[in-house]
């Protein structure tokens, strides 16, 4: 079934560019327009021979386009796996921060959820690595350095206040950034930290810090 692609969040572009080029070849092109698709296909040049299938190749191709297509047409395509950001005030850094990442909108819908949805628990193997009892007490007392700050609206304001906070306690960001990510998102692995506390929204920044250390507390 066709539309068992689209559920597994293939762009249809992709997947015409991938049947495509298992047919027939223009030298080593892999990538092609619609108009190119257009001009250069001739079914008196498919290839005659059985064509190899090769998923990585749909893959790659998949992320290409979703690289390529608008914040719009990403916001657009989310709707379908139940993620609705077309209103989104962040819509765009957070298509942006994603779009690299993500092979198939499966996974870029999963990982706007993880963003934008507080985490209900936290990695197991990420809290055992990075959150010792001295990396919670750093957490703590950046959350007071946060709180002082009072309201903070982009990523500029969030590095330089975190930047301010690790000069004044002498530490790097590598002693404070993977206790961040955990509270955002439940792990260690995201985009830019600071595009992602910007996504997030400084109320909601305080209370998933507050969330993980009463969690480390408990």
């Amino acid at each position: 079934d066709v539309m068992e692609y689209k559920r597994e969040g293939y762009l249809p572009e992709a997947l015409l560019n991938f049947l495509i080029r298992l047919g027939c070849s223009h030298g080593d092109q892999e990538i092609f327009s619609m108009d190119e698709m257009q001009a250069l296909f001739d079914p008196n040049n498919i290839n005659k021979s059985a064509s190899a299938y090769n998923q990585e190749k749909l893959v790659w191709l998949n992320s290409h386009y979703i690289k390529q297509a608008s914040a719009d047409r990403i916001a657009e395509e989310l709707c379908f796996f139940d993620v609705d950001i077309r209103t989104h005030a962040k819509k765009v850094l957070l298509i942006d921060a994603l779009r690299e990442r993500a092979k198939t909108l499966v996974e870029f819908a999963a990982m706007v959820k993880q963003i934008l949805e507080a985490p209900t628990c936290y990695d197991e193997k990420a809290v055992e690595k990075f959150l010792s009892t001295d990396a919670v007490a750093i957490l703590e007392n950046y959350l007071n350095a946060l709180k002082a700050a009072k309201a903070l609206s982009n990523a500029g304001e969030f590095e330089t206040v975190t930047k301010t906070f690790l000069e004044e306690k002498g530490l790097k960001l590598k002693d404070l950034a993977q206790s961040i990510r955990i509270a955002m998102v439940g792990n260690s692995v995201s985009p830019s930290i600071f595009e992602v506390l910007e996504i997030i929204g400084y109320e909601s920044v305080i209370e998933r810090i507050q969330m993980l250390i009463s969690f480390k507390r408990s």
